[in-house]
């Protein structure tokens, strides 16, 4: 215990030595860096922020965590070919100490009235270290130059997202760590069934009296393919197909102390040179090295107590996400279900998660906040024949904003591997411990 409490301290010592962030100029139709971007989903269609000419806005996200997981399983012993040989289902050694820090480069930039250009660069995350950009996309809220009374007022209500971008499927996706972005998320790992991706291509978004809709169309791939990929032994002739997605909602301030908010998603591709819906979080986990195996480096393996279904062909998902806050108190819900298949598969198989978190924020401007999250997830494995697994988890968390771009979080998080068959490395697995992380945002 007193190993602990020392490693805990100098913990806390070091994640809260972090910079402070410069004022930034305004920006039209903008989600905030910082804390007041929280409760932010789409961005708003309210005309606030005067235009005054062409402005560049950079700011920046920096995350620094401390983990604290142990881990654990029951397989089956099977030797590799290695000299010595090795057993892939023993886990990776692990002990307490401070993960790499995560930095996001972000550049926004008004071009005219209502059309924003913005562009996100990781310098720095667990998966790729080298500094990679992670999406660019151009945003129409105004059409002024068209010069049409008619789109003019159309454009009260709409807005267009063209680009390579973080697609617009489901709530979550709003709510989730984005490697050197912690400062929208109240815990710290995100949910099990991680849908996040960008793709190249165009969305609509209707907003009006609090009624919400959205369509896109998308290349249903991460990056520029032209080719297409694997052949389904059904069809050896397929071909690429777009990604469609839709959603509609309703999110409302009813009063001073109540906002509704209930959105269903849905995306489809038919078919993809390589889909990345559920795995296209090319910065990783938050969880470094948990139920990995003893070849496995920080970098790779890096989807860590994720679930990955494997859906890298086609994939149909539907998502259902409600919000309630009132005053400080607030729920965040998903219900989601997908079915897809690999290219080497001849049927599609199906993955359902639940998952629900309750948030009370209080102290002046609710910047400190306690709460909790259940998160489960069931689907088959790859393969003919194969079982239906599950996993469980629970986060229960709190966190400081000292000041609204700097933010102080911990959980504790505990998750478990049920059903698997003893010769996979999950067999009986489970981690749990705590987590520490320090995010600034500007």
């Amino acid at each position: 215990m007193k190993k602990q409490i020392t490693w805990l301290g100098l913990a806390l010592l070091a994640l809260t030595a972090q910079p402070a962030a410069a004022q930034q100029a305004e920006m039209q139709y903008f989600r905030h860096y910082d804390q007041r971007g929280l409760h932010m989903f789409e961005t708003p269609k309210q005309d606030s922020v005067e235009y005054k000419g062409l402005a560049v806005r950079v700011g920046g996200h920096f995350s620094q965590t401390f983990q604290a997981i142990g881990h654990e399983n029951n397989a089956n012993m099977i030797l590799n070919t290695a000299t010595p040989p090795q057993n892939i289902n023993e886990l990776k050694r692990i002990t307490p100490g401070f993960n790499l820090a995560t930095a996001n480069l972000n550049i926004d930039a008004q071009l005219a009235d209502g059309i924003r250009l913005n562009l996100v660069t990781y310098l720095s995350s667990r998966h790729h270290s080298e500094t990679w950009v992670k999406a660019g996309f151009i945003q129409f809220d105004k059409l002024t130059f068209l010069k049409s009374a008619a789109i003019d007022n159309a454009m009260q209500y709409l807005t267009i997202r063209a680009g390579q971008m973080q697609i617009n499927y489901g709530d979550a996706q709003f709510r989730r760590s984005d490697n050197g972005n912690g400062m929208y998320q109240p815990f710290v790992g995100n949910v099990i069934l991680d849908a996040f991706d960008t793709q190249i291509g165009t969305e609509i978004i209707f907003q009006n009296k609090g009624w919400l809709g959205v369509v896109g169309i998308t290349s249903g791939e991460n990056k520029g393919v032209i080719t297409p990929g694997p052949q389904v032994p059904t069809d050896p002739n397929k071909n690429l197909s777009p990604a469609f997605l839709v959603k509609a909602g309703y999110d409302k301030q009813m009063n001073e102390d109540l906002r509704l908010r209930l959105t269903g998603s849905m995306y489809h591709t038919a078919s993809s040179g390589r889909n990345y819906l559920y795995d296209g979080d090319r910065a990783g986990s938050r969880y470094y090295l948990v139920m990995e195996n003893v070849n496995a480096t920080a970098a790779s393996p890096h989807y860590s107590g994720h679930f990955i279904p494997g859906f890298n062909d086609n994939v149909t998902a539907i998502m259902i996400n409600p919000f309630v806050k009132w005053k400080g108190l607030e729920f965040f819900g998903i219900y989601e279900t997908a079915s897809g298949r690999s290219h080497a598969e001849l049927a599609d198989r199906g993955v359902q998660q639940i998952s629900g978190e309750v948030i009370y924020r209080f102290g002046r401007n609710e910047s400190i906040f306690v709460g909790g999250r259940y998160n489960q997830v069931s689907g088959q494995l790859a393969g003919a024949g194969t079982p239906e697994v599950s996993m469980d988890r629970v986060q229960l968390g709190a966190g400081w904003f000292m000041t609204p771009n700097i933010l102080l979080k911990g959980e504790f998080i505990n998750q478990n591997y049920n059903n698997y068959p003893a010769a996979n490395r999950f067999a009986e697995g489970k981690f749990n411990g705590f987590m520490i992380e320090a995010a600034v945002g500007f």
